[in-house]
C-alpha cells in the first residue's frame, strides 16, 4: 500500500511541512480510501503566511504591469498543460467526473486570461485643467495583503476566481482551501509560482474555521474574499467587517428555471437535466428547482425518464453523468432532506437513494432524484440541498412564476426557456436574482464580466471576476495637482461657481 502523503503548507515561495498535531484525511469519495492528509495549520504558521505576504508586498506592488501580465500569461500556459492533472486530482478527492474537472479548470483559466489584460484594467482616469492650471487624476492602487476562503465544490475555479486578478492589480494574498480536496488548489499555487510569482506573493495556509476566522481578524489583512455556504459566509463576512476589512461573500442559492409552454421541449429537457444533476448537483448554481409553466407540466414524466436513464458512477468513467458527494456526511443529508421531503407530502417520482456502484460499493453516491407538487414551505424548497435533487413546480403564467421566484430569499442565479423574445424581456426586467439566463440553465457570465449574484446569496457590493474584481482588490487614490510654470505667470484664480 502506497504511503498516504502529508499536504504542506505554501509559505514564502517554499513548500513548508506543518509543526500541527491536528490533521485531517483527505478521501476519495468513490471509495473511502485516504489518499492525503491535511494539516490544520496552527496560528504560529498563518501569522508566518502573513509576515511573508506583507513582506513581498513592498516589492510587488511596485513592479511594473507588465510583469504582473507576463506572469499571467505563463500561468494560463501552464494551465493549459496541466488541465489533465488537476483534473485527476478533482476528481480523486471531490468525485466529480473527468470531463467535469476539465470544465472547470477551464473555467479558472478564463479568469486567469483576464487577468492577463491587466495594463489595460488597472487604468486611472485623468483630466488636464480641470481647474485654471490644476489637474485631476485618479490612481488605481493595490490594496496589500489579501485572502481567500474557498468551499470544496470547485478546488480550481474557485481559488482562480480570487487571487489572479487581485495579485495583477499587484496584491500579496494567502489562500486558504477546503480541507476536503486541497490538493488542486495546492498544486493550482505551485504553478502560479512557476509561472514567476515572486516568493511570498501567494501563500497556502490549510485549516478550519479556526485559520478562517484568523484571516478574518489578522490586522494585516485588507480583504478578505469568501464562496461557500450562507451560514459560513455570513460569519465571515461579520466579522471582516468587524475588523474594519473590505470582504465580498458569495453564498447559498436556491435557482430556478422557468420553462414556457413555447420552449423547445428536446432543448429545455436536456438542459435541465445537466444543470440540476451535473456535479451531482454540488454547485452553488445548480438548477435545483424547476418551474413549469402552463402546459410544460405536461412534459415532467418525459424529464423524469430522461433522468433514470442517466449513469451514476466513479468520476473516472468518462461515460458517467453523475459522480458521488464529496463525503459521507454530504450524503447522509441529502438523504436525509429527501426524506424530509417525502414526509412533508411532496411527490418523490424519481428516488435516488440507495444507488450501489458495482467496484465502488462504498461509495457516496446518490443518483437523480425529481420531487412533485412541492410547495415554498417545505423544507426541500427552503433549503439548498446541494444534491442531485430537482424540486418541480407547477403555475399557469409567467407572472405567476417570477412573482413565486422573487419571494425566494436567495438570488443568485435563474433561467428561463423560451422561444418569445418580450417573454425574455419581461423575465430580465421584473425577477430579482442577480445572475439571469435566457436560454441558459447556469447563467455564470464569462469571466471579464462580474459575479453578480444578490440578496440572500450575497454580502458585500463587489462580486468576483470582471471590473467589479478589479474595484474590489484595489482602492482609488485621487490627485489633484497644480505646477508652475518656470518663469512663467499663471492665473492662480479658482472659479468656485
Amino acid at each position: 500500500m502506497a504511503e498516504v502523503p502529508n499536504l504542506p503548507l505554501l509559505i514564502g515561495g517554499e513548500l513548508v511541512q506543518s509543526e500541527t498535531t491536528q490533521w485531517r484525511d483527505v478521501i476519495n469519495p468513490a471509495t473511502q480510501e485516504v489518499v492525503a492528509r491535511v494539516p490544520m495549520a496552527t496560528r504560529e504558521e498563518l501569522d508566518r503566511a502573513v509576515a511573508n505576504a506583507k513582506e513581498a508586498y513592498q516589492g510587488w506592488r511596485n513592479s511594473g504591469q507588465g510583469t504582473r501580465m507576463r506572469v499571467m500569461l505563463k500561468l494560463q500556459q501552464l494551465l493549459r498543460e496541466n488541465t489533465g492533472k488537476l483534473a485527476e486530482m478533482i476528481t480523486r478527492e471531490h468525485g466529480k467526473t473527468l470531463p467535469d474537472a476539465e470544465g472547470e479548470v477551464g473555467r479558472g483559466l478564463e479568469v486567469v486570461e483576464h487577468a492577463c489584460s491587466i495594463a489595460s484594467l488597472q487604468l486611472g482616469e485623468y483630466a488636464e485643467n480641470a481647474a485654471s492650471g490644476i489637474d485631476v487624476y485618479t490612481l488605481i492602487q493595490p490594496l496589500g495583503v489579501c485572502a481567500g476562503i474557498t468551499a470544496f465544490n470547485f478546488p480550481v475555479m474557485l481559488p482562480c476566481f480570487m487571487f489572479p486578478l487581485a495579485v495583477a492589480c499587484g496584491n500579496t494574498f494567502v489562500l486558504k482551501p477546503s480541507e476536503q480536496d486541497p490538493s488542486a488548489t495546492l498544486f493550482l499555487a505551485q504553478l502560479a509560482l512557476e509561472a514567476g510569482l515572486p516568493a511570498g506573493v501567494l501563500n497556502v495556509v490549510h485549516g478550519g474555521p479556526d485559520i478562517a476566522n484568523g484571516l478574518c481578524e489578522h490586522p494585516d489583512i485588507k480583504a478578505v474574499s469568501f464562496i461557500g455556504s450562507t451560514r459560513v459566509g455570513t460569519e465571515i463576512y461579520n466579522r471582516a467587517s468587524a475588523a474594519g476589512k473590505r470582504c465580498q461573500s458569495m453564498m447559498g442559492a436556491k435557482n430556478h428555471c422557468v420553462v414556457l409552454p413555447d420552449a423547445d421541449p428536446e432543448v429545455a429537457l436536456n438542459q435541465l437535466l445537466g444543470a440540476a444533476f451535473g456535479a451531482a448537483g454540488q454547485r452553488c448554481m445548480a438548477a435545483s428547482v424547476a418551474v413549469l409553466v402552463g402546459e410544460a407540466r405536461n412534459w415532467l414524466p418525459e424529464f423524469v425518464e430522461r433522468a433514470k436513464k442517466l449513469k451514476v458512477n466513479a468520476g473516472t468513467d468518462r461515460q458517467a453523468d453523475l459522480g458521488p458527494l464529496v463525503s459521507a456526511n454530504a450524503r447522509k443529508r441529502v438523504e436525509g432532506l429527501i426524506q424530509q421531503g417525502v414526509d412533508e407530502g411532496a411527490k418523490l417520482l424519481l428516488d435516488g437513494r440507495g444507488v450501489k456502484v458495482p467496484g465502488f460499493e462504498a461509495g457516496n453516491f446518490v443518483g437523480p432524484t425529481v420531487f412533485g407538487d412541492v410547495t415554498e414551505r417545505m423544507q426541500v424548497y427552503t433549503e439548498e440541498i446541494f444534491g442531485p435533487v430537482l424540486c418541480v413546480v407547477g403555475v399557469e403564467t409567467l407572472e405567476e412564476a417570477v412573482a413565486f421566484i422573487n419571494r425566494n430569499p436567495n438570488g443568485n442565479g435563474v433561467a428561463l426557456f423560451t422561444q418569445d423574445g418580450g417573454a425574455a424581456r419581461y423575465f430580465q426586467n421584473h425577477i430579482d436574482v442577480g445572475q439571469v439566463g435566457i436560454n441558459i440553465p447556469i447563467p455564470v457570465p464569462v469571466a471579464w464580466f462580474s459575479f453578480t449574484g444578490s440578496r440572500g446569496s450575497k454580502l458585500g457590493d463587489l462580486g468576483p471576476n470582471g471590473k467589479q474584481a478589479v474595484q474590489f482588490w484595489t482602492q482609488t487614490k485621487t490627485v489633484t495637482a497644480r505646477w508652475s510654470a518656470h518663469g512663467r505667470t499663471v492665473n492662480t484664480t479658482i472659479s468656485m461657481r
